[in-house]
Protein backbone atom coordinates (compact mmCIF):
# COMPACT_ATOMS: atom_id res chain seq x y z
CA UNK A 1 0.00 0.00 0.00
CA UNK A 2 2.57 2.51 0.85
CA UNK A 3 3.60 3.72 -2.93
CA UNK A 4 0.28 3.82 -3.41
CA UNK A 5 -0.20 6.18 -0.56
CA UNK A 6 2.96 8.43 -1.60
CA UNK A 7 1.69 8.90 -5.04
CA UNK A 8 -1.79 10.65 -3.82
CA UNK A 9 -1.52 14.17 -4.72
CA UNK A 10 -0.82 16.46 -1.12
CA UNK A 11 0.55 13.51 0.37
CA UNK A 12 3.92 14.85 2.09
CA UNK A 13 5.36 11.91 3.69
CA UNK A 14 4.37 8.64 5.21
CA UNK A 15 5.23 6.45 8.03
CA UNK A 16 4.11 3.07 8.69
CA UNK A 17 3.88 1.85 11.88
CA UNK A 18 2.89 -1.56 13.95
CA UNK A 19 1.44 -1.62 17.30
CA UNK A 20 3.70 -4.57 19.51
CA UNK A 21 1.68 -4.69 22.72
CA UNK A 22 4.04 -3.80 24.68
CA UNK A 23 4.32 -5.09 28.76
CA UNK A 24 6.58 -4.05 31.45
CA UNK A 25 7.04 -5.82 33.95
CA UNK A 26 4.11 -7.57 35.89
CA UNK A 27 1.51 -6.30 34.02
CA UNK A 28 2.11 -2.77 32.91
CA UNK A 29 0.66 -2.24 29.63
CA UNK A 30 2.95 0.62 27.34
CA UNK A 31 1.75 2.33 24.21
CA UNK A 32 4.97 0.65 21.90
CA UNK A 33 5.11 0.46 18.56
CA UNK A 34 7.68 -0.65 15.80
CA UNK A 35 8.33 1.82 13.07
CA UNK A 36 10.72 2.60 10.44
CA UNK A 37 13.53 5.63 11.93
CA UNK A 38 13.69 7.72 8.65
CA UNK A 39 10.29 7.88 8.10
CA UNK A 40 9.67 8.53 11.53
CA UNK A 41 11.95 11.64 11.57
CA UNK A 42 10.34 13.11 8.73
CA UNK A 43 6.65 12.28 9.38
CA UNK A 44 6.88 13.97 13.36
CA UNK A 45 9.56 16.43 13.29
CA UNK A 46 8.01 18.11 16.46
CA UNK A 47 9.81 15.14 17.95
CA UNK A 48 13.19 16.21 18.99
CA UNK A 49 16.67 14.57 20.05
CA UNK A 50 20.17 14.71 19.54
CA UNK A 51 21.56 13.76 16.09
CA UNK A 52 23.84 10.96 17.79
CA UNK A 53 20.87 9.10 19.26
CA UNK A 54 18.85 9.64 15.48
CA UNK A 55 22.01 8.28 14.10
CA UNK A 56 21.52 5.10 16.65
CA UNK A 57 18.14 4.75 16.73
CA UNK A 58 18.42 3.96 12.59
CA UNK A 59 21.46 1.77 12.61
CA UNK A 60 21.09 -0.37 15.58
CA UNK A 61 19.72 -3.46 14.82
CA UNK A 62 17.49 -3.89 18.38
CA UNK A 63 16.92 0.09 18.81
CA UNK A 64 14.41 1.71 20.62
CA UNK A 65 13.47 5.14 21.74
CA UNK A 66 11.49 6.51 24.21
CA UNK A 67 9.54 9.45 25.15
CA UNK A 68 10.59 11.46 27.98
CA UNK A 69 7.94 11.35 30.27
CA UNK A 70 7.81 8.16 29.76
CA UNK A 71 11.97 6.85 30.12
CA UNK A 72 11.18 9.33 33.43
CA UNK A 73 8.30 7.57 34.40
CA UNK A 74 10.09 3.87 34.90
CA UNK A 75 14.01 5.37 35.35
CA UNK A 76 15.09 4.46 32.11
CA UNK A 77 18.95 5.56 31.13
CA UNK A 78 20.15 5.52 27.62
CA UNK A 79 22.26 2.52 27.08
CA UNK A 80 20.08 0.28 28.89
CA UNK A 81 18.60 -2.72 28.18
CA UNK A 82 14.93 -3.04 28.55
CA UNK A 83 13.33 -6.08 28.82
CA UNK A 84 9.99 -5.46 27.22
CA UNK A 85 7.34 -8.79 27.16
CA UNK A 86 4.49 -8.70 23.84
CA UNK A 87 0.77 -9.59 24.26
CA UNK A 88 0.42 -10.07 20.40
CA UNK A 89 3.60 -10.81 19.12
CA UNK A 90 5.93 -13.82 20.08
CA UNK A 91 9.39 -14.26 18.33
CA UNK A 92 10.40 -17.32 16.10
CA UNK A 93 11.49 -19.57 19.12
CA UNK A 94 7.84 -18.87 20.42
CA UNK A 95 8.87 -16.54 23.51
CA UNK A 96 6.74 -13.49 24.01
CA UNK A 97 10.47 -11.93 25.87
CA UNK A 98 11.81 -9.24 24.03
CA UNK A 99 14.70 -7.37 25.01
CA UNK A 100 15.64 -4.11 22.97
CA UNK A 101 18.37 -1.20 23.33
CA UNK A 102 17.46 2.15 24.91
CA UNK A 103 19.28 4.58 22.45
CA UNK A 104 17.13 7.51 22.46
CA UNK A 105 14.96 9.73 24.91
CA UNK A 106 12.92 11.97 22.71
CA UNK A 107 11.37 15.23 23.61
CA UNK A 108 8.67 17.52 22.10
CA UNK A 109 9.69 20.85 20.49
CA UNK A 110 6.91 23.02 23.22
CA UNK A 111 4.93 22.11 25.77
CA UNK A 112 1.86 20.79 24.08
CA UNK A 113 4.41 17.84 22.40
CA UNK A 114 6.03 17.31 25.30
CA UNK A 115 2.98 16.45 26.95
CA UNK A 116 2.62 13.82 24.41
CA UNK A 117 5.95 12.19 25.14
CA UNK A 118 4.40 8.67 26.46
CA UNK A 119 5.14 6.15 23.77
CA UNK A 120 8.35 4.07 23.07
CA UNK A 121 8.99 3.18 18.96
CA UNK A 122 10.90 0.15 18.23
CA UNK A 123 13.52 -0.52 14.98
CA UNK A 124 10.64 -1.77 12.52
CA UNK A 125 13.70 -3.43 10.88
CA UNK A 126 14.88 -5.84 13.85
CA UNK A 127 10.70 -6.38 14.67
CA UNK A 128 9.77 -7.93 11.63
CA UNK A 129 12.59 -10.12 10.97
CA UNK A 130 12.69 -11.61 14.33
CA UNK A 131 8.45 -12.15 14.67
CA UNK A 132 6.82 -15.43 14.23
CA UNK A 133 4.34 -14.00 11.75
CA UNK A 134 2.83 -11.01 9.94
CA UNK A 135 6.14 -10.09 8.44
CA UNK A 136 5.91 -7.43 6.28
CA UNK A 137 2.79 -5.73 7.33
CA UNK A 138 1.51 -2.46 9.22
CA UNK A 139 -1.11 -1.99 11.38
CA UNK A 140 -1.44 1.79 10.34
CA UNK A 141 0.20 4.65 8.19
CA UNK A 142 0.61 8.32 9.36
CA UNK A 143 0.74 10.74 6.64
CA UNK A 144 2.42 14.23 6.67
CA UNK A 145 0.23 16.35 4.13
CA UNK A 146 1.65 19.29 2.00
CA UNK A 147 -1.59 21.26 3.25
CA UNK A 148 -3.47 20.73 6.20
CA UNK A 149 -7.02 22.22 4.70
CA UNK A 150 -6.52 19.13 2.30
CA UNK A 151 -7.08 16.26 4.59
CA UNK A 152 -10.43 15.09 3.85
CA UNK A 153 -9.30 15.01 -0.02
CA UNK A 154 -6.89 13.29 0.63
CA UNK A 155 -8.35 10.70 3.13
CA UNK A 156 -11.31 10.42 0.65
CA UNK A 157 -8.94 9.52 -1.95
CA UNK A 158 -6.70 7.07 0.09
CA UNK A 159 -9.62 5.09 1.36
CA UNK A 160 -11.25 4.73 -2.40
CA UNK A 161 -8.16 3.34 -3.60
CA UNK A 162 -8.41 0.40 -1.32
CA UNK A 163 -12.39 0.18 -1.66
CA UNK A 164 -13.14 -3.50 -1.80
CA UNK A 165 -10.13 -4.76 -1.65
CA UNK A 166 -8.50 -6.99 0.78
CA UNK A 167 -7.02 -4.30 2.32
CA UNK A 168 -9.16 -1.73 3.05
CA UNK A 169 -8.23 1.42 5.02
CA UNK A 170 -9.78 4.19 7.10
CA UNK A 171 -8.55 7.35 6.74
CA UNK A 172 -8.99 10.13 9.87
CA UNK A 173 -7.29 12.59 11.34
CA UNK A 174 -4.99 11.92 14.38
CA UNK A 175 -7.27 13.15 16.93
CA UNK A 176 -10.31 11.36 15.85
CA UNK A 177 -7.81 8.23 15.60
CA UNK A 178 -6.94 8.63 18.74
CA UNK A 179 -10.48 9.34 20.64
CA UNK A 180 -11.58 6.14 18.82
CA UNK A 181 -8.78 4.52 20.22
CA UNK A 182 -10.33 5.27 23.82
CA UNK A 183 -13.85 4.38 23.06
CA UNK A 184 -12.71 0.77 22.45
CA UNK A 185 -13.12 0.43 26.09
CA UNK A 186 -16.69 1.52 25.62
CA UNK A 187 -19.28 4.30 24.03
CA UNK A 188 -18.06 7.28 26.09
CA UNK A 189 -20.25 9.89 24.96
CA UNK A 190 -23.05 6.99 25.65
CA UNK A 191 -22.12 6.64 29.30
CA UNK A 192 -21.12 10.47 30.40
CA UNK A 193 -24.71 11.03 29.18
CA UNK A 194 -26.48 7.94 31.46
CA UNK A 195 -24.38 9.38 34.41
CA UNK A 196 -25.68 13.06 33.88
CA UNK A 197 -28.95 11.60 33.66
CA UNK A 198 -28.68 10.10 37.16
CA UNK A 199 -26.94 12.78 38.07
CA UNK A 200 -29.60 15.62 36.66
CA UNK A 201 -32.69 13.47 38.53
CA UNK A 202 -30.92 12.61 41.88
CA UNK A 203 -30.53 16.74 41.87
CA UNK A 204 -33.84 17.02 41.44
CA UNK A 205 -35.18 14.95 43.70
CA UNK A 206 -32.46 16.44 46.27
CA UNK A 207 -33.49 20.16 45.62
CA UNK A 208 -37.01 19.50 44.86
CA UNK A 209 -37.20 18.01 48.67
CA UNK A 210 -35.52 21.21 50.24
CA UNK A 211 -37.73 23.54 48.72
CA UNK A 212 -40.81 21.48 49.81
CA UNK A 213 -39.35 21.51 53.03
CA UNK A 214 -38.47 24.87 53.36
CA UNK A 215 -41.23 26.62 52.14
CA UNK A 216 -43.48 24.15 54.91
CA UNK A 217 -41.22 25.14 57.56
CA UNK A 218 -41.84 28.68 56.78
CA UNK A 219 -45.99 28.83 56.41
CA UNK A 220 -46.48 31.25 59.09
CA UNK A 221 -44.06 33.48 58.06
CA UNK A 222 -45.85 33.55 54.57
CA UNK A 223 -48.33 34.44 56.11
CA UNK A 224 -47.08 37.40 58.02
CA UNK A 225 -45.61 38.61 54.78
CA UNK A 226 -49.50 38.17 53.20
CA UNK A 227 -50.66 40.21 56.22
CA UNK A 228 -48.29 43.15 55.66
CA UNK A 229 -49.56 43.71 52.30
CA UNK A 230 -47.59 41.03 49.99
CA UNK A 231 -49.68 39.60 46.68
CA UNK A 232 -49.51 36.15 45.93
CA UNK A 233 -47.41 37.04 42.84
CA UNK A 234 -44.73 38.64 45.37
CA UNK A 235 -44.60 35.06 47.54
CA UNK A 236 -44.47 33.39 44.14
CA UNK A 237 -41.50 34.92 42.86
CA UNK A 238 -39.99 34.75 46.67
CA UNK A 239 -40.20 31.02 46.50
CA UNK A 240 -39.14 30.88 43.08
CA UNK A 241 -36.26 33.03 43.74
CA UNK A 242 -34.48 31.00 46.64
CA UNK A 243 -34.81 27.37 44.39
CA UNK A 244 -33.03 29.76 41.37
CA UNK A 245 -29.99 30.48 44.22
CA UNK A 246 -29.74 27.21 45.25
CA UNK A 247 -29.74 26.12 41.76
CA UNK A 248 -27.64 29.09 40.66
CA UNK A 249 -24.77 28.57 43.50
CA UNK A 250 -24.02 24.67 43.17
CA UNK A 251 -24.65 25.21 39.44
CA UNK A 252 -22.48 28.40 38.76
CA UNK A 253 -19.41 26.17 41.21
CA UNK A 254 -19.80 23.51 39.40
CA UNK A 255 -19.18 24.96 35.99
CA UNK A 256 -16.48 27.27 37.23
CA UNK A 257 -14.65 23.78 38.52
CA UNK A 258 -15.38 22.26 35.15
CA UNK A 259 -13.90 24.77 32.91
CA UNK A 260 -10.24 24.74 34.17
CA UNK A 261 -10.28 21.15 35.00
CA UNK A 262 -11.17 20.51 31.14
CA UNK A 263 -8.25 22.01 30.48
CA UNK A 264 -5.95 20.35 32.93
CA UNK A 265 -7.47 17.15 31.00
CA UNK A 266 -6.79 18.15 27.75
CA UNK A 267 -3.75 19.21 28.57
CA UNK A 268 -2.22 16.16 30.07
CA UNK A 269 -3.44 13.82 27.42
CA UNK A 270 -1.71 15.91 24.71
CA UNK A 271 -4.98 17.08 22.94
CA UNK A 272 -6.15 13.35 22.42
CA UNK A 273 -8.91 13.85 25.29
CA UNK A 274 -10.38 17.41 24.26
CA UNK A 275 -12.84 18.27 27.13
CA UNK A 276 -13.87 22.48 26.51
CA UNK A 277 -16.03 23.89 28.66
CA UNK A 278 -16.50 26.51 26.36
CA UNK A 279 -19.49 29.38 25.99
CA UNK A 280 -21.52 26.46 24.33
CA UNK A 281 -21.18 24.35 27.44
CA UNK A 282 -21.86 27.76 29.92
CA UNK A 283 -25.01 27.97 28.27
CA UNK A 284 -26.07 24.79 28.15
CA UNK A 285 -25.19 24.56 31.70
CA UNK A 286 -27.74 28.16 32.78
CA UNK A 287 -30.10 26.75 30.76
CA UNK A 288 -30.19 23.83 32.95
CA UNK A 289 -30.19 25.76 35.99
CA UNK A 290 -32.97 27.80 35.01
CA UNK A 291 -34.80 24.33 34.22
CA UNK A 292 -34.09 22.75 37.41
CA UNK A 293 -35.13 25.98 39.44
CA UNK A 294 -38.13 26.10 37.44
CA UNK A 295 -39.00 22.52 38.05
CA UNK A 296 -38.37 22.06 41.95
CA UNK A 297 -39.78 25.60 42.33
CA UNK A 298 -42.98 26.10 40.80
CA UNK A 299 -44.88 23.53 42.79
CA UNK A 300 -44.02 24.33 46.22
CA UNK A 301 -43.82 28.26 44.94
CA UNK A 302 -47.79 28.23 43.62
CA UNK A 303 -48.90 26.29 47.22
CA UNK A 304 -47.44 29.41 49.10
CA UNK A 305 -49.00 31.80 46.79
CA UNK A 306 -52.35 30.01 47.28
CA UNK A 307 -52.06 30.05 51.08
CA UNK A 308 -55.12 31.91 53.12
CA UNK A 309 -53.88 33.94 56.24
CA UNK A 310 -56.40 32.33 58.48
CA UNK A 311 -55.48 28.76 57.80
CA UNK A 312 -51.63 29.63 57.72
CA UNK A 313 -51.14 31.10 60.79
CA UNK A 314 -54.28 28.36 62.51
CA UNK A 315 -51.30 25.84 60.85
CA UNK A 316 -54.29 23.99 58.10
Amino acid sequence: LLPQIESVPGVESVMWAQWFGGVWQENTQLFVLATDPGRFRVVYPEYVMPEAQWKAFAETRTSMIAGRNLANKYGWKIGQKVPLASNIFPQKDGSKNWAFDLVGIYDGKDAEWQRNTNVAWINFAYFDEANLFARGLAGTFTIRLQDADQAAQVASTIDAMFENSPDETKTQTEKDFNLGFIKQIGDIGLIVRWILFAVFFTLLLVVGNTIAQSVRERIPELAILKTLGFGDGAILWFVLAEAAALCAIGGLIGLGIATPLGVAITQGTGGNLPIAVDQRVWFTGIAAIVLLSLVVGLLPALRAARLTIVDALAGR
